[in-house]
């Protein structure tokens, strides 16, 4: 299996550096990853409740305000942990 994934990403790599892209067809693919991570966190925070809608919260500004979300996840797990055990 490890095998096969390799060759699935290393042949659309491959794929992708022969083609022509437009700008905006870049920029799409930019973007696609922080989709991604949006379209499977965003169910999981709404549907969680105050304590880790409270975390979330407190990690998207730590983001913002360090620009860094290595130093942002380890606030946020702690906030979402301090926030369930206070709640």
């Amino acid at each position: 299996m490890a095998v096969v994934t390799y060759l699935t990403k290393a042949g659309g790599l491959w794929l992708l550096g022969r083609v022509d892209l437009s700008d905006r067809a870049a920029a799409a693919l930019d973007a696609l990853p922080g989709a991604v991570v949006v379209a499977i966190l965003a169910p999981a925070v709404v549907t969680a409740g105050p304590p880790t809608w409270l975390a979330a919260g407190v990690t998207v500004i730590a983001a913002r305000r360090t620009r860094s979300v290595l130093a942002a996840l380890p606030l946020g797990v702690g906030t979402t942990v301090f926030f369930r055990t206070a709640f």
